[in-house]
């Protein structure tokens, strides 16, 4: 079925920013037809036209849990309630959620935790938690794997405040013991909040209760110190990772090479690639972005640019951060050839920019009398873009 006008919009609350994005396809899911329709009806009617196509989805959803098949289906439980959150529609989320205790599933408690977690990516901590509480009401085990779904969904609702709290009363409550998993996404929820002092001493807490940190914990812990600038403390917590013989993957040597560039030490970020391919531990277009952003941020086009070349020669596909942060020091020292190149690149590899950021290379351009080259580019970005804003020549151009 083909999408709807609906359906386009909210595509574009998921995607739209300032940054470039790439495109991909949703899910085939799609609203009613009655939704699509254009109404002749005065403005004030068209909320309630949307509502209904809504309620109509939901309705079609909660009748087609009545397949087993259906009901498998974790992308289209995990975009539905997604696209009814997004629209604030959270009373057709709990018809969709409560509809499934019905089916025998719900004995199991990997259909439990699916639905607990449902709640918690809606933003709906309290509907989770109800649910965790009636488990035993609905014959279904509670371990520490609802334990584990329940404290995901207070991250997932920004509910941070929640995690330690559940994490303190319900083992205590039910028996439950916390696992690495459980300490693992408490330790994550102080890191979004930027509490890392606490992240710490829970990580200190995790082994005087003989609990051994996983490659997770480390790299939670590397991410948030790295990027917020507390490097000797990164440093320290990598030591231990290696002290316990665990590997770092790429994720680990990532967020070490993000602090690095972040504490001006871009030749040692340099000799930590080399360290990785050493290992057999491919740099991906993440790393890359680091060490040509480090070189953005000080001004070195030159070597931004020798960056950007070994990251083609290492077969790694740019993503819409490689252009953006090339494009912006492109036009600022006044490289529109190069910015020419990299914006017919993006548009090939289907990636559509903010229109303001390939305006200024179009703008360069026509400075510099290149107006057929200019031209080319409004053409080809205009029949690429599926954003509202088209590129347009300057004024004074002909």
């Amino acid at each position: 079925m083909s999408s709807s006008s609906l359906f386009r919009r909210l595509h574009g609350i998921f995607n739209h920013s300032r940054s470039p994005t790439r495109i991909f396809n949703k899910p085939n899911l799609s609203l009613p037809s009655s939704a699509t329709k254009k109404s002749n009806k005065s403005p004030a009617a068209t909320p309630l036209t949307a509502e209904q196509g809504l309620q109509e989805l939901a309705n079609k959803f909660i009748k087609n849990s009545e397949s087993k098949l259906f009901r498998r289906k974790k992308g289209t439980y995990d975009y539905t309630i997604r696209l009814l959150a997004v629209r604030k529609s959270f009373s057709m989320i709990e018809d969709i959620i409560e509809a499934q205790k019905k089916y025998e599933d719900i004995k199991d408690e990997g259909f439990a935790t699916r639905l607990i977690m449902l709640y918690g990516k809606a933003g709906m901590l309290s509907h989770a938690r109800k649910l965790f509480d009636e488990l035993p009401a609905l014959n279904c085990e509670r371990t520490v794997r609802s334990f584990n779904a329940l404290l995901s969904s207070c991250v997932n609702s920004k509910e941070f405040d929640q995690v330690e709290k559940i994490f303190r009363e319900v083992p205590r409550e039910l028996s439950i013991e916390a696992d690495v998993r459980s300490y693992n996404i408490v330790i994550n929820a102080y890191c979004e909040m930027d509490a890392l002092d606490k992240a710490i001493l829970f990580f200190n807490d995790m082994e005087k209760n003989g609990m051994e940190p996983d490659l997770v914990t480390f790299n939670t812990l590397l991410a948030a110190l790295y990027r917020k600038g507390q490097f000797s403390d990164g440093e320290s917590i990598w030591a231990m990772m290696e002290s316990k013989n665990i590997a770092p993957n790429l994720i680990s040597y990532n967020a070490r090479l993000r602090g690095m560039v972040l504490e001006k030490r871009i030749q040692d970020g340099i000799e930590l690639l080399a360290e990785m391919e050493e290992k057999e531990i491919k740099p991906d277009v993440y790393s890359y972005n680091i060490l040509i952003k480090g070189f953005c941020e000080d001004g070195d086009l030159e070597e931004a640019k020798k960056w950007y070349d070994k990251l083609k020669e290492s077969e790694v596909v740019p993503n819409a951060s490689t252009y953006a942060t090339l494009l912006s020091l492109l036009c600022e020292q006044g490289d529109f050839d190069f910015g020419l190149q990299l914006c017919k690149e993006a548009i090939d590899n289907g990636l559509v920019f903010h229109t303001a950021e390939v305006q200024r290379v179009v703008d360069g351009l026509a400075e510099d009398s290149k107006m057929e080259e200019a031209n080319d580019l409004v053409e080809l970005y205009n029949s690429n873009s599926k954003l509202k804003f088209k590129l347009k020549l300057p004024q004074n151009s002909t």
